[in-house]
């Protein structure tokens, strides 16, 4: 084991043991980690393409999806980070397990091709970042995203602790660039609050790209990824350790999770007041808010913007092959070498480049797609944390279960609306 992952493990055990002498965060840290892993999926590039789409389009009134949707995400990770603790064992295995052969191999190939489409948006807005700083043509911004990209999955072969730091920084670099982006755009108090606080729709665009923002902010890949991450990173000795350990998570999950919830918002105040209020509506593609932003902002503010962008990219295509090679292994009981993966889920990214397709439509549609395999990940995971055999004493309480049937019928009602209205 390395060295940094023992201390982090040795500080742990001794908080929960009542043996530590530290206070305050520096009793925390030891188990911050896994949500600041997870919630990078929730400022990926995707979040970027329907939140500035959202903004442009329909100013602040969307602001109460991200809202909702963050809720909600806080709500599936704790369960995931619980699952994991509680039974040292991650969503997937445990669906391998329990589940028919025939049931597990749809698993499998579901997940597959949401990791497909989560890593097509992560890496097409890695691509873009780079053909934005560096003038290059995307395709070869792809490549350089994909050699980027295995730079950071080789920090895994550190411990899981450098992976987690590299992680979070870059989550830092995007929280930072939105905090600079809006004292930039200078957002309208009373239209986000009656943005956030009043639910409404204008039509089929917005609930459509109200499905999209859903499908970019509860990402289904990390729903199974948090419960790996914490199945054997610190290990409890007994219940009432375990009790500790999964209230140190929520923090972790409040954290990550409140900084990826303000970071989408942010996006999205942004997009809405330097375009939807300055009659630039049309504003619709990542490439075009970069562009656009330079003669209202300044050029500080495209950089910013560009380096967002690329961090998250970056980061979130990171843990979107880490993920797949996590549920590959636990449904499926084999590997291969992670940047085999990494070569593999480029080809669609490639072909979208090279086909001329318009890169922020596509990422659009991806996260639509996603929010149709939240339910995928979601029933099996309310499923088992309600389950006492399984859970032991950190089973779901009763209000605990409601809430998880209200979110998941809340998702369902969403995408069987927008199919209908669609058709």
């Amino acid at each position: 084991m390395k060295k940094m992952d023992q201390k982090t493990i040795s500080d742990g055990k001794s908080v929960l043991d009542r043996t530590s002498k530290k206070r305050g965060m520096n009793r925390l840290l030891p188990f911050l980690g896994p949500a600041f892993i997870a919630s990078v999926a929730y400022v990926d590039p995707g979040n970027f393409a329907t939140n500035i789409q959202g903004g442009a389009t329909f100013g602040y009134e969307l602001l109460w999806v991200i809202l909702w949707a963050n809720l909600m995400a806080m709500f599936i990770q704790a369960l995931s980070s619980k699952l994991g603790i509680a039974t040292g064992k991650n969503l997937a295995e445990l669906i391998s397990e329990r589940y028919p052969k025939g049931i597990v191999w749809f698993y499998w190939i579901q997940t597959e091709i949401i990791a497909i489409f989560t890593d097509l948006a992560e890496f097409i807005g890695a691509s873009i970042a780079f053909q934005l700083l560096l003038g290059v043509t995307l395709a070869v911004g792809a490549v350089l995203a994909g050699i980027a990209t295995v730079f950071i999955l080789l920090f895994q072969n550190y411990g899981f602790r450098p992976f987690e730091a590299i992680i979070t920084v870059l989550l830092g670099v995007i929280a930072f660039s939105y905090i600079s982006e809006i004292f930039l755009s200078k957002p309208n108090g009373f239209g986000i609050l009656n943005g956030t606080m009043i639910p409404k729709f204008s039509g089929v665009e917005s609930i459509y790209m109200a499905a999209g923002i859903l499908g970019a902010t509860v990402m289904p890949h990390v729903i199974y990824l948090h419960s790996a991450l914490t199945e054997n990173r610190i290990k409890a000795d007994d219940e009432s350790q375990m009790k500790r350990l999964h209230k140190f998570n929520i923090l972790d999950v409040l954290i990550a999770m409140g900084i990826a919830g303000f970071v989408n918002m942010a996006m999205l105040m942004m997009a809405a007041s330097t375009f939807h209020f300055t009659g630039h509506q049309e504003v619709s593609s990542i490439s075009t808010a970069y562009m656009t932003l330079i003669p209202l902002l300044g050029a500080g503010a495209g950089l910013i913007f560009a380096l967002s962008l690329l961090a998250s990219g970056l980061s979130s295509s990171a843990v979107g092959t880490m993920s797949g090679q996590v549920l590959m292994q636990s449904f499926m009981k084999f590997k291969i070498p992670i940047w085999i993966r990494r070569l593999v889920t480029m080809i669609p990214s490639f072909v979208v480049i090279f086909l001329g397709m318009n890169p922020t439509n596509v990422l659009v549609f991806s996260q639509v797609v996603l929010s149709f395999g939240i339910i995928f990940a979601l029933f099996p995971l309310i499923q088992f944390t309600k389950n006492k055999k399984i859970m032991g004493n950190l089973v779901n309480t009763k209000l605990t279960n409601v809430m998880s049937w209200i979110i998941a019928s809340s998702i369902v009602f969403l995408n069987v609306f927008l199919i209908y209205q669609t058709i």
